[in-house]
Order: C-alpha cells, then sequence, then structure tokens
C-alpha cells in the first residue's frame, strides 16, 4: 500500500472554527466552573483540538458577583501579588476582591488553569468576566451553554 487512507489533520489559524459561548455563573463553584471554561478556551471540547494552535471559543461569563466557594476558602484562601518594590508584598482574601473586582476571581482561577506561555496568554484573551447579567457582545450571537 502506497499512500495511508487516513491522514491526521491538524488546525491551524486558517481553518480554526471559533464560537462565542455565553456562560452564567450565578450560583456556580469556582473551581469547577473555571476548570470547564478554561477547557473551552483550550478547545478540548472539539474534534479538531491542536495542542499548538488557539482553536477554543471565546467565552463571555456573566454574573461574576454571585460566584460561591467551598469551604472557608472565603476567608482563608490568599491572592499574594508584588508591587516590585523592597517590602511591597500585598495579601488579599477573595472577599476582600469580590467587593473590590468580582470578576477578576474568575480571571485568576482560569488564568491558573491555562498554558503558562505564549499561547495560555493568547489564550485568555479569549475570556471576557462581568459582574452584572449584561455584556456587550450580543452582536456576536453567542450561545447559553450551563455547566
Amino acid at each position: 500500500m502506497d499512500t495511508l487512507s487516513y491522514k491526521t489533520i491538524s488546525a491551524n489559524k486558517n481553518t480554526v472554527n471559533k464560537e462565542w459561548v455565553v456562560v452564567d455563573a450565578q450560583n456556580a463553584i469556582l473551581g469547577r466552573l473555571a476548570s470547564e471554561v478554561a477547557k473551552i478556551i483550550r478547545g478540548k471540547h472539539k474534534a479538531s483540538y491542536t495542542p499548538h494552535v488557539d482553536c477554543g471559543d471565546n467565552v463571555i461569563i456573566i454574573n461574576a458577583d454571585k460566584i460561591k466557594l467551598t469551604g472557608k476558602k472565603m476567608t482563608d484562601k490568599v491572592y499574594v501579588r508584588h508591587t516590585g518594590y523592597p517590602g511591597g508584598q500585598r495579601f488579599q482574601t477573595p472577599r476582600e476582591l469580590l467587593e473590590k473586582h468580582p470578576e477578576r476571581v474568575i480571571e485568576k482561577a482560569v488564568r491558573g488553569m491555562l498554558p503558562k506561555n505564549r499561547l495560555g496568554r493568547r489564550l485568555f484573551t479569549n475570556l471576557f468576566v462581568y459582574a452584572k447579567p449584561e455584556h456587550p457582545h450580543s452582536a456576536q450571537q453567542p450561545k447559553e451553554i450551563q455547566l
């Protein structure tokens, strides 16, 4: 047999089919929601998944301020950042972060589940998080999915 009857097809930037998806975060558990959203952004739910290509969908998350954390994570979990100056280490709990910037809690969780390289930084731009039920992406006609 000279040729194979099957070929492995790799997606590329031109052949990938990207869609828009809306996810409602109301009463959802943070880690479970974030892992499902990371899979959708990465494209692992598609048959044409290719590891080195952005083949995932654009995800819009609404009601980010109504997210839930299990156990005592709301007060015991700590987000650490550094200003870059000596003694500039800052600590924040999810409760404090939810009061000021509710969308950042979900963004941090999803970003931690994406690859830590150029592709991961590019994939993160496909995530749009809003604290309220309205979003400005209605022109893209996103599909609502339940997780």
